[in-house]
């Protein structure tokens, strides 16, 4: 820009700078073990419920499509998967009529049980929605689990398992196109966890 200091190239390997950092400070340890829980939920055919606000709704929405959809090509049971953003009369209603905390667990009233699973979005870790959600799920015995930013936030210690990226507060774009990137990764684990067909009678699975 002339007459100034801007450099976009400088913004944009900053930016990149942190995100790969980011990344690389995800234990995938800490990825796989969030996958079992998903895994248990599929094979027992329990739901896996998804919520966030804002960009975190629409990286939910996005997410629960692949769940549904993508992790088809195992050819292991369906995952059972509902983003509580998508359904706008019903969360609209809600805040209108028991106010905005009650959005997401006004409808995981209707559904959730044991062997279920509940995952919220969240950069901050401070949504009261959120937050009452993860507590409902508990009382009723579903496994609550987070992708978190900035410090963590009470969802940090409220949940039962999470996956972290340690931001910067008011660094939501990091936070959420990291959250995105997770995401694809534990779809994409689900995707290659492969059904190994049944071996034809009489053959041994050692000679094969």
């Amino acid at each position: 820009m002339a007459g100034g200091t801007y450099e976009a190239k400088e913004i944009a390997r900053e930016y990149l700078d942190e995100f790969l950092r980011l990344l690389e400070g995800v234990a995938v340890e800490d990825i796989e073990r969030f996958v079992d829980h998903l895994r248990v939920a599929r094979d027992a055919e329990g739901t896996v419920y998804v919520a966030g606000n804002g960009g975190s709704a629409s990286t939910a929405s996005h997410w629960a499509n692949d769940l549904g959809k993508a992790t088809k090509a195992s050819s292991r049971a369906f995952m059972r998967v509902m983003c509580m953003s998508d359904n706008v009369s019903w969360l609209t209603a809600l805040a209108n009529d028991e106010g905005y905390d009650r959005v997401f667990s006004g409808q995981l009233e209707n559904f959730a049980g044991p062997g279920d699973v509940l995952v919220v979005l969240s950069a901050s870790g401070n949504s009261p929605n959120l937050i009452e959600a993860v507590q409902l799920a508990k009382r009723r015995g579903v496994l609550t689990t987070a992708l978190l930013g900035f410090d963590g936030g009470m969802l940090k210690e409220l949940v039962d398992e999470y996956l972290w990226l340690p931001t910067q507060a008011g660094q939501y774009g990091l936070t959420e196109s990291g959250h995105a990137v997770l995401c694809d990764i534990l779809t994409t684990c689900l995707m290659k966890d492969v059904a190994v067909p049944d071996a034809l009678p009489g053959l041994d699975p050692a000679s094969a």
